[in-house]
């Protein structure tokens, strides 16, 4: 007996993401499978170590409110950005909501100020969970009318 795979959902180029670990929901996320790692916007506060572990607290900067939050700092690692520019960024892992969708994602802090989403959803995220629908939006967001895209954070 062949078993076949459950399909995976489908997401499109730009979709709202919760980070319940953090107490963030609805963030304006570009999907982005040219990009390894995913990336949110975020100012890093402090270092500091819980029960032996090495944490990170950081303000996410959105909706003209500074978010803070703190996560288990799972590396410091450079990474390249889409200019060619490597930077040196703290990692966190921290569960990452899509849709239906709740997972563990490791996140690069980064100053995203001049970009137009404040996270970015990397291939490593994507991978064996979704299929990416580059000719649509929200797909995972049903209650984002497209015209409200306009007032959310750059």
């Amino acid at each position: 007996m062949i078993v076949k795979p459950e399909p995976l959902p489908v997401v499109g180029w730009r979709e709202l993401v919760d980070l319940p670990g953090i107490a963030l929901s609805g963030i304006p996320a570009k999907i982005d499978t040219g990009a390894r790692t995913s990336s949110l916007h975020a100012r890093v506060l402090d270092q500091f170590e819980r029960d032996g572990k090495p944490f990170v607290r950081f303000a996410v900067d959105w909706d003209d409110i500074a978010h803070e939050g703190e996560a288990v700092q799972v590396d410091r690692r450079g990474i390249t950005s889409s200019n060619g520019e490597t930077q040196t960024r703290f990692v966190i892992k921290t569960p990452l909501r899509i849709g239906s969708v709740t997972f563990r994602a490791e996140l690069s802090l980064a100053d995203r100020s001049d970009m137009k989403f404040p996270m970015l959803i990397g291939r490593t995220a994507l991978r064996r969970r979704f299929v990416v629908d580059s000719g649509h939006s929200w797909l995972q967001s049903p209650h984002w009318a497209e015209s409200d895209f306009q007032s959310a954070p750059p």
